[in-house]
């Protein structure tokens, strides 16, 4: 069966998954049907915009399904009249009832940021990043009834550097997604029979990210805190207090233990950044944003704002 031949129902709802849906447009898959979640106010001006993967659907001309929930038998019936021979899901962040599951003859095939079985769940990207993994990857999975639970069909890994942050990492996870779900659209039915089952040993959840973890506790290591900034940006960026105003951390580098100072006491503010004690070790940072401003280098934040960091004032001074 030839690409063009595969009938396909795409369901997907952010920028990850209209990036897949425009890789399989450009490889000439036949994609029948894009599903997304409704519409929803967005910005400071609560527009109702498309959702990412909607926008690339409607500009090439596929129809757009945006179910509340996938349980409604007329729903079920929708997609059966579609008649898939697969439903890829990438991001789309509905559960699918068994019902749907067995539909299409190929089942329902889903692309996920991790190596699985490690970090299944809502965060992958800045799970893996905030523990300090020395790799994440892509996987391609035959979905099942359980959270990202499925046989493998393809693995691609790649390391994390120490540069990583969670745009560039998700960037370059995206590029192998759309390579790895291509190839194996283009396999199939040998791709699903090959599908290796996970080991349940190595599970863990990546739970989605709450609000108050991007604020910085000052106690914890400087290796910890330079992967949650990284981890956290740029969607909702580690941050701490400071004079009365949100400082976001946005470029943070790991230095070695120095003298002993409180943690969250500011060591030096020369090079055009400032140095913050930690629990262990002590933190630079380089690029922040303040509360109502872009982002922006310390240096230049204090050639606007004499005083407002000086040594051995704590970071997060009234």
């Amino acid at each position: 069966m030839t690409q063009s031949d595969l009938r396909i129902v795409f369901a997907g709802t952010p920028e990850f998954a209209a990036s897949h849906l425009h890789a399989l447009i450009a490889g000439g898959f036949n994609v029948v049907s894009a599903y997304s979640q409704p519409d929803r106010p967005t910005g400071r001006g609560k527009q109702l915009l498309p959702t990412p993967v909607k926008a690339v659907a409607l500009a090439h001309g596929i129809p757009v399904q945006q179910p509340l929930n996938l349980n409604d038998p007329a729903e079920l019936a929708t997609l059966a009249a579609l008649r898939p021979d697969a439903m890829v899901v990438v991001a789309y962040g509905l559960l699918l009832p068994k019902a749907v599951l067995e539909l299409p003859t190929y089942g329902c095939i889903n692309v996920h940021a991790s190596l699985l079985p490690r970090w299944r769940g809502a965060a992958p990207i800045e799970r893996a990043l905030m523990a300090g993994d020395p790799e994440s990857g892509i996987c391609i999975m035959q979905m099942d009834e359980g959270l990202d639970t499925g046989p493998v069909l393809k693995r691609i890994s790649t390391p994390i550097t120490d540069d990583d942050n969670s745009l560039l990492l998700t960037e370059r996870l995206c590029r192998l997604g759309c390579e790895a779900l291509c190839s194996i659209l283009k396999s199939l039915p040998g791709a699903a029979a090959a599908a290796q089952k996970q080991n349940e040993d190595h599970a863990t959840y990546a739970r989605k990210i709450n609000k108050a973890e991007a604020l910085v506790d000052w106690s914890r290591s400087a290796h910890e805190l330079h992967n949650l900034a990284r981890a956290l940006y740029p969607r909702s960026p580690a941050f701490c207090m400071h004079q009365g105003k949100r400082l976001r951390l946005i470029q943070t580098v790991v230095l070695p233990p120095q003298s002993a100072f409180p943690p969250g006491t500011i060591i030096n503010c020369e090079h055009g950044a400032i140095d913050v004690a930690c629990g262990h070790g002590s933190l630079r940072i380089m690029k922040v944003q303040l509360e109502g401003k872009n982002e922006m280098s310390i240096e230049s934040l204090m050639n606007g704002h004499p005083g407002f960091f000086s040594p051995s004032m704590p970071l997060g001074a009234p």
